[in-house]
């Protein structure tokens, strides 16, 4: 090898050692060294092989390092939803004035940066112990926030072919419609307006056969001090007279006497053109429901005129104020029952009281209890003959006896038999009464457990099943056991 080869090699070692962790050149080939080789086969001398790895070993004093690759950008990162970090935040509002700080945190602030420009211009041993705090910002109130609106929901999408159930429901009958209110009526009666009009006194004459009494009793002094004070709020209603002559007062015959208790010398009326059947209608039926003492007699006889008035119309809707057109078919005393809250049977043991003779009668009004004829025992009573009658209540009034039930009953099947005279009659209310208990159920509460179906003897055969499995668990409980060892 040449020295001119040798060079060369030693150059190029030189350039690989620099080109360390860099790029790397394109090499030359080498010279021909002669010798036979093969295309393509680079001929390098061993020698000069270990020279070059020695000196690439070595770095190079004189070369700094080489700098460091530039880190690759990154790519930036995706804005998502909610508050943005931190740091992002603080680079943001970098050199932005703040335009929600109130003047007071400015002022702040300004005298924090002198403190503190003050504790660092002083040497370490001249500073205070702690540096100036900065100031926190005041505390803000912070809004409720906003409700989103409500979004319209969309329409669902239309359905797929009908399954053999949704088409059975959708061929079910539709349920019926619930009844609609009848149309309001006109008020006025037979076309003509009615006017209220003050009429004398003198001209207001009494009903025919008025069954309920005007008492002078603390409700009537009551009524006449209001009457006294704002006059009679409630004008009367009135009718003509038959006779020609005055008027007949309909409802109001208590306020007439409180107007002449309180001397007045008139009073409001209301004048209507009534017939004797809507008259006596409309005064039962005022005095029923208005007055709060009633007698079992006053009732009695009320409810009477109201059932011989409803015959007499026949059930006939005459003027539609009374008797409604449902009522065409029923029987008087169902009608009376249903304007009075009452069922039939009730208002027919009212109604028997009415033949009942008047000291009976009167025995059964008897505000002392001790001396007043019960309901039931004067029901039975007026079943009697009224000859018979007198002779009870002069036994009644001699004996001074109060007639049990029981008694009761025996003297209406004695009086049926023919059987009945005064002296039996002394005899059974002067006998000493036995106590008989008795317990009443009534059909509501029995129709709890057995149902509208039973009979009252199913009922009654049912309860006394159920009273005898009682008392014999009661009667195996209380026994007294034995004693084994005994």
């Amino acid at each position: 090898m040449t020295a001119e080869e040798t060079a060369a090699l030693d150059e190029q070692g030189e350039k690989d050692s620099q080109n360390i962790g860099g790029e790397q050149p394109e090499q030359p080939a080498p010279p021909d060294i002669g010798g036979e080789h093969t295309p393509g086969d680079n001929a390098i001398p061993f020698e000069s092989i270990t020279q070059n790895r020695g000196k690439a070993q070595e770095p190079d004093k004189n070369k700094s390092e080489p700098d460091p690759p530039a880190p690759e950008e990154k790519a930036p990162a995706k804005t998502g939803r909610g508050r943005p970090p931190k740091a992002e935040n603080a680079e943001k509002t970098q050199g932005k004035p703040d335009s929600k700080i109130s003047p007071e945190h400015k002022k702040a602030l300004s005298d924090y940066e002198k403190a503190l420009a003050d504790w660092n211009s002083k040497e370490p041993w001249e500073r205070p112990v702690d540096p100036p705090q900065r100031p926190k910002p005041p505390k803000q109130e912070r809004k409720p926030p906003e409700k989103p609106e409500k979004s319209t929901r969309t329409p669902r999408p239309p359905k797929g072919p009908k399954t053999e159930r949704t088409a059975a429901k959708e061929e079910a009958p539709a349920p019926p419609e619930p009844e609609q209110p009848p149309a309001p009526r006109d008020a006025t009666r037979n076309g003509e307006a009615e006017q209220i009009v003050y009429i004398n006194l003198t001209e207001l004459r009494p009903f025919k056969d008025h069954p309920f009494g005007v008492r002078d009793d603390a409700e009537m002094k009551a009524l006449v001090e209001s009457v006294k004070i704002g006059g009679v709020n409630q004008p009367a209603l009135v009718r003509p007279h038959p006779d020609g002559q005055g008027y007949e007062i309909v409802a109001g015959h208590r306020r007439q006497m409180a107007s002449e208790l309180a001397a007045y010398a008139n009073m409001p009326c209301i004048v209507r053109k009534m017939t004797d059947e809507e008259a006596i209608l409309a005064m039962t039926d005022d005095n029923l429901r208005q007055r709060e003492t009633i007698l079992p007699s006053e009732k009695a006889v009320s409810l009477k005129m109201q059932v011989d008035a409803i015959k007499r119309q026949g059930a006939r809707n005459t003027s539609g104020q009374n008797v409604q057109s449902k009522e065409a078919g029923q029987r008087s005393v169902d009608i009376v029952g249903e304007r009075n809250g009452m069922n039939a049977k009730q208002v027919q043991r009212y109604i028997s009281l009415t033949n009942l003779v008047p000291d009976l009668l009167k025995l059964v009004d008897e505000a002392e209890p001790k001396k007043r004829l019960g309901f039931t025992q004067a029901v039975e009573f007026s079943f009697v003959s009224r000859k018979n009658q007198n002779l009870i209540a002069v036994s009644i009034e001699g004996e001074e006896a109060k007639p049990s039930l029981a008694q009761a009953k025996r003297l209406r099947e004695l009086d049926k038999e023919g059987k009945l005279s005064g002296d039996i009659i002394d005899g059974i209310l002067s006998e000493e009464k036995k106590e008989v208990i008795q317990v009443i159920i009534s059909g509501e509460e029995l129709n709890k457990y057995f149902g509208k179906e039973k009979t009252p003897r199913e009922m009654k055969e049912q309860i006394i099943k159920l009273l005898d499995d009682w008392a014999g668990k009661e009667k195996d409980r209380t026994a007294p056991q034995k004693n084994p060892e005994r």
